[in-house]
């Protein structure tokens, strides 16, 4: 056995408590309107300073002074900015924000495992405000942070919890980077800054080290505001994180994963969690439209592809439906000549779920099929499944509110 599956085998069986947190600081009902400077692109910072009065030569120094104070010190106080003068750090103040969203609550598994609940303040007048959970996964020598696109979720694959909550809207560019800085604020992973000492944050330079877009939603079904946000998260002045360090994970959303490739250039992981169409219609309907064949084409396509940027290709083990040796053989034929690494999930349940998870023994044949084909095929760890953490488990209580139920609420004329 394979020492990644024995300690998955381990961590699955054994007993997980949940440890609430005290000092989260509490989710306040009103925000600020003033619209935030987080999330904008480098070049709409700089229309924006400009917007304010600064002359032209100024613009690309102020736009990189603010950029290195957002990102690479973490602050939410204009006046911390000391090398921007004191009239031009008013006039920020006073139209702009560097909020971060509420955190409703934020739960740490008996695994090390964090997850946040983070609310999102209303973008117009009527709507209503948005909750979305985003993950970090602490290891010994890494951590990695699960990040949300969509509130609810486009797709409806039928193994996933996030996808019985249909879809409210996509998250801006703000809402994905501000994931990212909540996560840093509570992992004290800024310069100068203390690490929690609950929990296990690794004893790194960096508490978050990787970035994954495999939370809420389907990221290339808000493909601009996730290249933004992903472009904002590599960008070597702020966050710095490496592209080869993020990754975005699709469901096969055919015509946009070249897209993706030539604008982010991050690495790619395809849900694919079945080798026959029959049978992947039914767990990913993307699928009847975006077929296997096509999908594969797609990511033998894929920009930059080679061994040193593989394709990881998520496979949910499923009790009896695509866990024989049969389905391994074909899993090993389908993806020939793709560099890629497959990622085995053990099937995490949650409350109406209609399947159950491979034994282990299963598992562990099919995985050794794989290996011996010559593909890496770890198994996932189940982490972080007692606060409902773990891999298609995230699913937030937002939903989506006709403009007429919302006039309702706010006591006006229905009519």
């Amino acid at each position: 056995m394979s020492e990644t599956l024995d300690i998955a085998r381990k961590n699955a069986n054994a007993p997980t408590v949940a440890v609430p947190v005290q000092d989260v600081p509490a989710a306040e009902e009103s925000v600020s309107a003033m619209p935030s400077l987080v999330g904008l692109t480098r070049t709409a910072l700089a229309e924006t300073l400009g917007d304010l009065g600064v002359p032209e030569r100024q613009r690309r120094m102020r736009a990189a002074q603010l950029w290195s104070w957002i990102y690479s010190h973490g602050v939410t106080d204009f006046d911390v900015m000391t090398d921007i003068g004191k009239e031009l750090r008013t006039r920020l103040a006073e139209n702009f924000s560097l909020g971060r969203p509420a955190i409703v609550v934020e739960q740490v598994s008996s695994d090390g495992t964090r997850k946040w609940l983070l609310r999102f303040p209303p973008r117009a007048r009527g709507e209503a405000p948005v909750e979305v959970e985003a993950v970090y996964i602490p290891e010994h020598d890494r951590g990695t942070l699960c990040v949300s696109s969509q509130v609810g979720c486009t797709l409806t694959c039928r193994f996933c919890h996030t996808g019985t909550q249909p879809w409210v809207r996509n998250l801006t560019a703000e809402e994905i980077v501000s994931q990212i800085l909540v996560a840093r604020d509570r992992l004290g992973d800024w310069p100068g800054a203390s690490r929690p000492t609950d929990g296990f944050v690794p004893d790194a330079e960096r508490a978050i080290s990787n970035v994954v877009l495999m939370g809420m939603g389907e990221p290339l079904y808000n493909f601009d505001n996730v290249r933004d946000a992903v472009l904002i998260a590599a960008d070597g002045d702020g966050l710095s994180l490496s592209k080869r360090r993020i990754t975005l994970s699709t469901a096969g959303v055919v015509p946009m994963i070249a897209r993706a490739g030539e604008e982010m250039g991050v690495m790619l992981a395809i849900s694919l969690h079945a080798v026959r169409d029959e049978l992947r219609d039914e767990l990913v309907p993307l699928n009847k439209k975006f077929p296997i064949a096509k999908l594969m084409e797609a990511c033998r396509a894929y920009p930059g592809l080679s061994n040193a940027r593989r394709i990881t290709f998520e496979y949910v083990m499923l009790k009896g439906l695509n866990d024989s040796l049969d389905d391994a053989k074909a899993l090993v034929r389908l993806l020939k000549g793709i560099p890629a690494k497959i990622n085995l999930i053990p099937f995490n349940p949650w409350p109406g779920s209609p399947y159950e998870c491979s034994e282990w023994e299963q598992i562990e044949a099919f995985a050794d099929v794989v290996n011996r084909a010559g593909y890496a095929s770890p198994v996932r760890t189940p982490r972080g499944r007692d606060i409902m953490a773990a891999c298609g488990q995230l699913k937030s209580e937002s939903e989506r509110v006709p403009a007429w139920k919302r006039r309702v609420a706010e006591g006006e004329d229905a009519h």
